[in-house]
């Protein structure tokens, strides 16, 4: 677990930041090292790191079906399956993209989820070693495009299926610039600048996938689950913030630091302490 206890003194601020593996590559605070980076990951050929993509893409025709199935519906009902998350999502990744989530931060969302049966259940079977930021299917209209931006976090790779690609449509990781393919994997390394664009006069729908890197050990993988966990119901109020004893300077100290990532939560956990 040393490299769980390094990542929490980098988050803390203690370490310097990370040094980029190779052009592109702008890793975070939250970091985890000895893994291996690469823009791009060929996911479906690689069974022994990935041994449920190529089944994934085997039955991509079933999620295919089914989304479509389902946005045939919701046109019918004149109601819009896709909404932004939020102002901060929106920021980050342009107004042109939206989705409709399966699963976020480890929960899966019951009542979406029920939307389409079938996809949930291949996933669920498949095993796949879902990290923190979930599963979703995202959309990206005419003319619109996510800037370029890292998220810092080398430890989670994303794979993109996908449903429906125009061409013309592309996504930029690092230096490598590719499209997606329906009812193949597009597999990156979000911890590298990446951006994408649809240039085209049609919606562009992708499966989102994130999952554990796989080089984390089982013990870094629950090392990690833990710490978010622990973040999330944080944030979310489920874990309520008791203010250490401290002299009045330093409780206001402590309150300007509370939001401020992991590092802030584990300040505000500990009082700045080891």
């Amino acid at each position: 677990m040393d490299k769980i206890k390094t990542f929490c003194k980098r988050a803390r601020g203690d370490l310097p930041l990370p040094e980029p593996a190779s052009a592109g590559h702008q890793p975070s605070e939250e970091h985890i090292d000895g893994l291996t980076a690469s823009a791009f990951w060929d996911a479906a050929a690689d069974v022994s790191n990935f041994p449920w993509a190529a089944e994934l893409e085997a039955n991509a025709g079933v999620i295919i079906e089914e989304f479509q199935q389902k946005l045939l519906q919701t046109s019918n009902d004149d109601s819009s399956l896709f909404s932004g998350d939020s102002a901060w999502q929106s920021n980050v990744m342009g107004t042109g993209w939206s989705a409709f989530r399966l699963q976020r931060l480890g929960v899966w969302n019951v009542k979406n989820c029920a939307s389409f049966p079938k996809t949930y259940d291949l996933l669920r079977d498949l095993n796949i070693p879902l990290a923190v930021r979930g599963v979703c299917f995202a959309r990206q209209t005419p003319g619109s495009g996510v800037a370029p931006h890292s998220d810092g976090r080398n430890f989670i790779l994303t794979s993109h299926l996908g449903l429906k690609v125009p061409e013309g449509c592309w996504i930029k990781v690092g230096e490598e610039e590719r499209s997606w393919e329906e009812g193949k994997l597009t597999t990156l390394d979000t911890s590298f600048e990446h951006s994408t664009g649809n240039p085209t006069d049609s919606d562009r729908h992708v499966l989102i996938i994130d999952f554990w890197h796989p080089d984390l050990t089982a013990a870094e993988r629950a090392g990690l689950e833990f710490i978010y966990d622990l973040r999330n119901k944080f944030e979310s109020g489920e874990i309520p913030f008791r203010q250490p004893k401290a002299k009045p300077q330093e409780y206001q100290n402590d309150k300007e630091e509370e939001g401020q990532g992991l590092a802030g939560l584990w300040k505000a956990l500990t009082g700045g302490g080891e």
